[in-house]
């Protein structure tokens, strides 16, 4: 333990705290081990839900846990430990499994509890910063989280074990993530609210432009009508060029058209020309049951700000365009 040093930067401080919890992380990462996969085991085939407990700064951890659980797929609510004393327990069921966090491993709270648990059947598993504590010699399986010392200067605030329990917490969600195979589609489902459900669960056909909505010119029409296509539609800044058959061919954009206007000769005699020789080919394309974001991601990706959406005989079907997206007000980028 030592006292803070007035003269050391604030700069200099968050260096050090974050690389002392930087090392808590590492250490580990290198102590993890077949107790970690029972444990994953353990809440993979628990009957009932996970329930998380912990008090002080452990508990604010243990309702992170619970939250990041049960928003990937694995059910778990959080339950306070002197609550649970005095009627809460109610809560947990034969089939659950509690999930207990504590630094020093000897929190007279969380240990009534534990005898609680067990005495209605509840297998238990524990984060502990100590692994020879009571709670760790009566628990089912005990996951190590302890540090070799906190961020805190005087060794007092939780601060590098905190930064350990949470990550480890992280560490089973994920992991459980896998074990499930949880996807997307099934983070939407319990994510219908806000921002990053609707992101999640919109998909191309929900927004793309179909029909008469599409700017199209057959490649045997001039420049000019492309230019009048691309306007009329409602200004996407992009036409697409099919061949006599309706199938796609290629796109003819405002940065093609900027392109063209800078090349020699007269405007007049490019407009006139075929569509087919300024035309950009093998455009790109998306699947109208394509998560929106994923188009998005094409786009960036790409440097383009639409996509063609095409049939199985690659006629175009629909195109859609960044700020139909981004006009959802549901998409950042």
């Amino acid at each position: 333990m030592t006292e803070p040093k007035k003269n050391r930067s604030a700069l200099e401080t968050a260096r050090n705290v974050l690389r002392i919890e930087a090392e808590a992380l590492a250490a580990i990462i290198e102590r993890l081990d077949k107790s970690f996969e029972d444990a994953v085991d353990a809440l993979l085939n628990a009957r009932g839900k996970v329930v998380v407990t912990g008090l002080g700064k452990s508990g604010i951890v243990a309702k992170k846990v619970a939250a990041t659980l049960a928003s990937t797929g694995t059910p778990a609510v959080f339950l306070h430990p002197v609550e649970a004393l005095h009627g809460d327990l109610g809560i947990v069921a034969k089939g659950d499994i509690l999930l207990a966090i504590s630094n020093s491993g000897e929190n007279d709270e969380v240990l009534n509890l534990l005898e609680a648990a067990k005495n209605l059947g509840v297998k238990s598993l524990s984060l502990t910063g100590n692994p020879q504590s009571t709670l760790a010699r009566n628990s089912d399986i005990t996951l190590d989280v302890s540090v070799a010392r906190e961020a805190c200067p005087l060794g007092l605030a939780p601060t590098a074990s905190t930064t350990a329990a949470m990550a480890l917490g992280d560490a089973l969600a994920v992991a459980l993530m896998e074990k499930r195979g949880f996807r997307k589609e099934d983070f939407a489902q319990i994510h219908p609210g806000g921002r990053l459900g609707m992101r999640l669960a919109l998909r191309v056909r929900d927004i793309m432009r179909t029909g008469a909505a599409i700017p199209t010119v057959r490649k045997s029409q001039t420049l000019a009508d492309a230019l009048r296509e691309m306007t009329e539609r409602d200004n996407l800044g992009v036409t697409l060029v099919v061949d006599d058959g309706g199938i796609l061919e290629g796109v003819v954009t405002d940065g093609d058209l900027r392109r063209i206007s800078r090349r020699e000769g007269r405007w007049e005699e490019k407009v006139s020309g075929k569509v087919e020789n300024f035309m950009s080919r093998n455009p790109k394309t998306v699947d109208a049951d394509a998560l929106a974001s994923e188009a998005v991601q094409i786009m960036e990706v790409k440097g383009i700000t639409s996509l063609a959406i095409v049939d199985g005989n690659g006629k175009p079907i629909g195109i859609i365009h960044l700020h139909d997206i981004l006009g959802r007000g549901k998409f950042t980028v």
